[in-house]
């Protein structure tokens, strides 16, 4: 109960902020743009496509496409979002309070995961709108679909779970904000290091494991992968509140 009302407050507290609304309306905007620019693409070469066996359909030419670009986006904007989650309240003195309050460490750390997760999926819904907008005057592969927003989905739940650890280290939500993008700019280009890498270091990639996904090919063993990151950043940031509750 005590999750849900920390989650439930995280969440209110979103929409009292200009930068929420901002980067929700400017993310939206853009990625509008994307999908209409993609329509009018598949436009343009429909009549080619006919001629083609085994044609790519509006899943692969438009879908796909907009989350691959939307990933990219909420890659730059999320560590913006969580930046505030814990560092704002050690700025603002708010920190020691809420430790000193009857609430466990877990409890905080999993109400503000969950209040923010809660806020990330309202993204994903206002995005899903567009592709699924398609099925009306087309036939739209669902399948597809909705694995593209699944890993988007994923994406957001591990970006958010980085950035709550990386808020709990600092003070400062601008040095928060700038941590959590350097690691999730590594954790997604890590695999970039040829063949090597890519037996052993690339299985940490971010990207490695969404881009099938996004393809709409879903892989337990990528859907492990998200899970064990989660659990692993979430983990972390338990034990970073744990040794600061001790040292108040």
């Amino acid at each position: 109960m005590m999750i849900l009302t920390i989650a439930l407050r995280e969440f209110r507290s979103m929409f009292l902020s200009p930068l929420a609304w901002t980067v929700l309306a400017v993310t939206q905007l853009i990625l509008a743009w994307v999908f209409f620019s993609q329509i009018d693409a598949f436009f343009a070469i429909q009549s080619q496509l006919t001629t083609l066996p085994n044609a790519p359909g509006v899943v692969d030419l438009i879908v796909a496409p907009l989350l691959q670009v939307a990933s990219i986006i909420l890659l730059m904007v999320s560590p913006l979002l969580t930046m505030r989650l814990l560092s704002e309240e050690r700025r603002n003195g708010t920190l020691s309070l809420l430790l000193s309050a009857p609430v466990n460490n877990t409890e905080i750390v999993l109400g503000k995961y969950l209040g923010m997760l809660l806020f990330m999926l309202l993204f994903v819904t206002l995005l899903s709108l567009m592709p699924l907008s398609l099925s009306v005057g087309t036939s739209l592969d669902l399948g597809k679909t909705f694995s593209g927003l699944l890993a988007l989905l994923l994406l957001l739940a591990a970006f958010t779970a980085a950035g709550l650890f990386m808020s709990s280290l600092t003070a400062s939500p601008v040095i928060a904000a700038i941590s959590s993008f350097g690691l999730l700019l590594l954790l997604w280009i890590i695999d970039r290091g040829g063949e090597q890498a890519d037996n052993i270091i690339s299985y940490f990639s971010l990207l490695k494991h969404s881009a099938p996904m996004l393809r709409g090919i879903i892989d337990t063993a990528d859907l492990a992968y998200f899970v064990l990151f989660i659990i692993t950043f979430v983990v972390l940031t338990i034990r970073q509140m744990d040794s600061q509750r001790l040292q108040n």
